[in-house]
């Protein structure tokens, strides 16, 4: 039986921000390393080798990857889905800049408010809560409000593509909920989903006409490890873990801080400028958070 908790505890708050916060150096990592290895290459290989870690972490733990459970409908539709918001991001930034997919991806949070209470009536969100995803995803819109303005019909296409990546990101979320996978381990959800996409990217750069290779610089190599072994492995099976056992409507709205450690480390990192909006933005979202999972209070009696 899972054991599932109705509010985030501190230990999965710590989880959150942890993840989150390397999430948003990934955005550095893949922003500086696209120039060397192209965008989809790149993923297959962090893919590809979260594939094996995950396997052979199974295998030190003894956690069972393919026993009949009724798993597999509901895990590979959560892996096209996984997938599909891969192909969407990085296909978008070929039309769009990273600051405007960046907004429309964050808008997950939402499709999960929306669609997991349907299956999960338990995680439905009370109107101060909601008041709290609002103004977190507001704080996030004024982060990158002046890269925003009016797009071409290029950018357009990109912002939808973003858009559409979001709401795969909250469906995939759904499907781990609403099927067999609720009950199933965090490596096993885990291993669909990256298998899945591990088997779909290599095909979608031969479609592009990216070059493969693997004569890169060590700092390609360094950031390709750490998109692996800590972003592709440890971190998204972290998110697993928390999908099990906390309501995802409250993990969901821990995301917001990812595009706003993606600032933080381009100020740490690379030498960006910071600004009074970076300051109000992550006021923002921390507000949000507070707002989206403060306790219902308890009746007096």
């Amino acid at each position: 039986m899972t054991d599932r908790h109705d509010h985030l505890d501190t230990r999965a708050i710590a989880i959150l921000i942890g993840c989150c916060a390397f999430w948003g150096l990934q955005q550095i990592l893949i922003k500086t390393t696209v120039t060397e290895v192209p965008p989809m290459w790149q993923a297959s290989l962090r893919m590809a080798g979260a594939v094996l870690l995950l396997w052979a972490w199974c295998l030190w733990r003894g956690v069972p990857l393919f026993g009949r459970d009724g798993t597999l409908g509901g895990g590979l539709l959560a892996g096209l889905l996984f997938a599909g918001e891969f192909v969407c991001i990085y296909t978008g930034l070929q039309h769009t800049s990273a600051s405007r997919l960046t907004v429309f991806l964050y808008t997950s949070p939402f499709v999960v408010a929306l669609l997991v209470p349907r299956i999960v009536p338990s995680e439905r969100l009370r109107g101060v809560q909601w008041v709290g995803l609002a103004i977190a995803f507001a704080a996030v819109v004024v982060a990158f409000s002046e890269s925003l303005g009016h797009g071409s019909r290029s950018q357009l296409f990109g912002d939808a593509l973003a858009l559409l990546a979001g709401v795969l990101w909250g469906l995939t979320t759904l499907v781990i909920r609403s099927t067999r996978l609720a009950t199933a381990s965090a490596e096993k959800t885990l291993f669909y989903q990256i298998a899945v996409t591990a088997a779909i990217t290599p095909l979608l750069s031969l479609a592009k006409g990216e070059a493969w290779g693997l004569s890169y610089s060590g700092y390609a190599w360094l950031s390709i490890a750490l998109q692996t072994v800590i972003g592709a492995f440890v971190s998204y099976l972290a998110w697993m873990w928390l999908l099990r056992h906390y309501p995802a409507t409250r993990i969901s709205s821990f995301t917001f801080l990812t595009p706003l450690f993606a600032l933080v480390f381009g100020v740490l990192l690379l030498g960006e400028p910071l600004t009074l909006q970076l300051m109000l933005a992550l006021s923002g979202v921390a507000l949000g958070i507070v707002l989206v999972n403060r306790r219902r209070p308890v009746a007096a009696t």
